[in-house]
């Protein structure tokens, strides 16, 4: 058998995919948003494909905030864009 490869759904595009190939963003306990590189940070996670479409489409239907059940700052949506626009 081969290895289980954990699948997560991309808010902008709707696809499930392999969690590598995907943006992270974490909300921790204390209500503190940020990028999670690693994927390891504990919170409720939500997750975006690395292509710009799928950031448009997120933020477009407010999914991150949906998501993450609370209200994301802009520093935040400017930090993902860079992040996205660069890989």
């Amino acid at each position: 058998m081969g290895q289980n490869i954990p699948l997560r759904k991309c808010l902008g595009c709707g696809e499930m995919l392999g969690k590598k190939g995907l943006v992270r963003i974490v909300r921790s306990k204390d209500g503190e948003i940020s990028l999670d590189p690693t994927g390891k940070k504990s919170g409720r996670g939500a997750y975006i494909c690395n292509d710009r479409e799928c950031f448009d489409k997120a933020v477009k239907k407010r999914s991150l905030e949906k998501a993450l059940k609370c209200q994301i700052p802009a520093e935040l949506y400017d930090g993902l864009k860079e992040l996205i626009g660069s890989e």
